[in-house]
């Protein structure tokens, strides 16, 4: 009997053993937990998607994915299962279209017309109201919470009242990535419970630090642009207003960069890219294409660790 006994226990021993060899296996064949922070930027933002399409290449999806304004927009679409090419297509939809000035938009014809996504809004807080917009993002997929989507999503907006970033994870997406990509003076704020939501790049335009704790691996996409001045070139105020804020974010995402860093840090060209140059795609996206294979080969360093 004690033999038996002791047969029974040296099994159950070997059982446990091979058990957890081979949950370590799987772990390792996994590979590490990987986040996305996709970042602020206007029209630059669609430089996300050749980044985006690094992942797709490498049959790679991210554990979780954090954006701000653009790269929310950008960001809940991958989340809820579009491709990059798919996102890609989406966009292309604006090629027709003048987007150098709304002015200028509105006045000319073009299968997907700025009058049909921009409401103009002057009553609360903005010139548009981006709802037509939203509507046809989201319209793009199935999902309409962020407990639908089949990648997690962090959406960051700025409380006007406190100055302070809000994270939004859950109910309604709509509402959040409208929020989030209302830039002050153009788009209408959004009234959340007790906040008046206005674009989170004012706080957090380059959200990896709401993934550093929670992933092997973060990656963060900057799309923020940079301007050179050319002969007889002077801003329009709108492009004025945008470079603006976009020199505020710059700063925000310098200051945190002395602090702390993510492990992969991507920085698409975008230069000279403006508010609304989402006719541009293509010069966009041939930009970001050395950012795109430079991270490709720093993700497979990583992956090979």
């Amino acid at each position: 009997m004690n033999r038996f006994i002791c047969g029974l226990l040296t099994l159950l021993c070997v059982l446990i053993a091979s058990a957890a060899q081979s949950e370590g296996d799987s772990d390792a064949d996994s590979g590490p937990s990987i986040g996305v922070a996709l970042g602020s930027g206007g029209a630059g933002g669609l430089a996300h998607i050749a980044v985006l399409q690094v992942f797709d290449d490498k049959e790679i999806k991210p554990d979780e994915i954090a954006g701000t304004s653009i790269g929310a927009v950008i960001g809940v679409m991958y989340a809820a299962g579009l491709s990059a090419a798919e996102i890609r297509d989406i966009f292309d939809g604006f090629s027709g279209s003048n987007l150098d000035a709304l002015s200028k938009l509105m006045k000319r014809n073009s299968e997907l017309r700025l009058r049909d996504l921009l409401r103009l809004d002057f009553d609360n807080g903005g010139v548009f109201d981006a709802g037509g917009f939203i509507d046809f993002i989201t319209g793009k997929f199935e999902a309409e919470t962020f407990e639908e989507l089949k990648i997690p999503l962090l959406v960051v907006a700025t409380d006007y009242w406190t100055g302070e970033a809000v994270v939004l994870a859950e109910g309604e997406l709509a509402a959040a990535i409208k929020a989030s990509m209302a830039v002050p003076g153009l788009f209408s704020p959004v009234k959340m419970d007790d906040k008046l939501l206005l674009d989170g790049g004012m706080s957090n335009p380059l959200p990896y630090d709401l993934l550093a704790d929670d992933h092997d691996l973060i990656v963060a996409v900057d799309v923020s642009s940079t301007r050179s001045a050319g002969e007889d070139d002077e801003p329009e105020i709108l492009d004025l207003l945008f470079s603006t804020f976009e020199i505020m974010q710059q700063s925000i995402i310098a200051a945190r960069m002395q602090t702390e860093e993510p492990d992969i840090y991507v920085k698409p060209d975008t230069s000279d890219i403006r508010l609304l140059h989402f006719n541009r795609i293509e010069k966009i996206l041939e930009k970001a294409e050395p950012a795109a294979e430079k991270f490709a080969d720093e993700l497979d360093a990583h992956l090979e660790r």
